[in-house]
């Protein structure tokens, strides 16, 4: 019970978070290096104390007292290019300076009886962000004309969403099958800051600029994972867990940066509830897993105002066990959860909400990318130390929608603003829906590593 103890002040001590931007939508695929190693499975494999992150039935296979601390090394690669903002028809881009993130990851299971395990997972969950900020002004875009060359073009945006959970889980098993169940606090903190321009209605020249954003909010939300699993025989395992929503809200952050957009929005950013199904096979030193997943963004609060719909997540993954060591491999796919919503219209013929949604997403949470390809492994140090460790990489992604009803509206209000007395016959409203754009890239890899001990 002493080493028991230590590891739990170990995985209290890591209870911390870095800014995250995660993958199928802003969830990380996996939890902990065996899982990222093959495609984010583990609600039907047997990782260890790992499954205390994934699907709190598994631990029932737990033998003895196993304690794993490790953390991913996060490196998005995130960039924005648009000429909705910068009043010169020239687009301007910037690659986020949030591109380099540490993940913590802890997990413990130590078997209390014969038929019950206790287990504890803390770990970083989800999250996204991007850092815009200090943007000198690319491609030829000056302070001195007069053209956004403070960083406006691209709203000097930042944003960075933070979610880590502590879930201590109590696992019940007979003879082949065994069920769990762990009440789960998440920690939150979401920060959405940015620039907003005025604007000379007659030259469409910058007259300045102020900032919108109250600095970082956070909240507490409770909820609770829910696992079992069922061995058909002894090579072949079927694994039910399900996540519940967590409600949290982030006073005036949301409401707040949507105002400085013309939108209306509550600031309640709602954790989606989770189910997944789960299949791991066993062929000798050879195991194929298989998972599916479903995220219910549409049905959460907030990510539902933004157009998230409901994401149909596939991992599949391989992992061949020799004498002190593993080795595997898997690819996961989730499309992308962010609807398009109608971006055909003008200003005019309100066309404007629909585009400002859209670019608050492309800009400030693109949570688009699809593909994961994984792989991984891990060696045994001594007999009751072993290392893991994975590599995840999500290929590029590009994502543009149109912007002119926001260009148009932009200039409009700033007109309304500065008292032009001919605000009724400018063409503002009248703008083309693609007379500007937004586009964002993205791609991301990913480090994981972590450090086994069975007592």
């Amino acid at each position: 019970m002493k080493k028991t103890r230590i590891a739990l002040a170990i995985a209290t001590a890591a209870l911390s978070s870095t800014p995250v931007f995660a993958t199928n939508g802003d969830v990380l695929i996996g939890l902990g290096a065996q899982s990222r190693a093959l495609g984010g499975t583990g609600t039907a494999a047997f990782y260890g104390s790992e499954n205390a992150l994934s699907n709190p039935g598994m631990l029932g296979k737990s033998v003895g007292t196993e304690f794993t601390i490790g953390g991913t090394l996060f490196k998005p690669n995130v960039k924005a290019t648009t000429d909705v903002a910068s009043m010169t028809g020239q687009p301007v881009s910037q690659t986020s300076d949030n591109d380099t993130n540490v993940i913590p990851e802890v997990s413990l299971s130590t078997r209390l009886s014969e038929n019950l395990t206790f287990g504890l997972g803390i770990f970083g969950s989800a999250g996204m962000g991007v850092d815009y900020r200090d943007n000198a002004g690319t491609n030829g875009i000056t302070a001195a004309a007069g053209q956004n060359g403070d960083g406006t073009a691209l709203f000097n945006g930042y944003s960075n969403l933070q979610l880590m959970k502590f879930a201590p889980t109590l696992a019940y098993n007979s003879n082949n099958y065994g069920i769990g169940f762990a009440p789960v606090i998440q920690y939150g903190a979401l920060d959405i800051n940015y620039k907003a321009s005025s604007i000379n209605p007659a030259t469409y020249a910058n007259q300045g600029t102020s900032n919108v954003g109250n600095g970082m909010s956070t909240d507490l939300g409770f909820g609770y994972n829910l696992g079992g699993y069922f061995d058909i025989t002894n090579d072949l395992t079927l694994a039910l867990a399900y996540q519940s929503a967590i409600s949290m809200k982030y006073k005036n952050q949301i409401s707040t940066a949507a105002t400085g957009f013309g939108l209306t929005m509550s600031d309640d950013l709602e954790q989606p509830a989770e189910m997944k199904v789960g299949v791991a096979y066993t062929m000798g030193s050879l195991m194929f897993t298989g998972d599916y997943k479903n995220i219910a963004w549409g049905s959460a609060k907030g990510y539902k105002d933004f157009g998230w719909e409901d994401q149909n997540v596939f991992g599949l993954g391989v992992k061949y066990s020799g004498n002190g060591y593993w080795a595997g491999a898997g690819y996961n796919y989730g499309s992308d959860p962010i609807k398009v919503l109608d971006e055909s219209k003008t200003a005019a013929q309100g066309g404007y909400n629909n585009q400002a949604t859209n670019l608050f997403n492309n800009h400030f949470f693109p949570g688009v990318v699809e593909q994961h390809f994984t792989f991984g492994g891990g060696y045994s140090l001594t007999k009751n130390i072993a290392i893991d460790g994975a590599v995840v990489y999500a290929p590029q992604v590009s994502k543009t929608i149109n912007t002119g009803a926001v260009g148009g509206g932009m200039a409009y209000n700033a007109a309304v603003a500065g008292g032009s007395t001919q605000v009724a016959a400018a063409p503002y409203l009248s703008n083309p829906a693609n007379a500007s754009t937004h586009t964002v890239d993205h791609s991301q890899i990913g480090y994981t590593v972590s450090l086994r001990m069975n007592f």
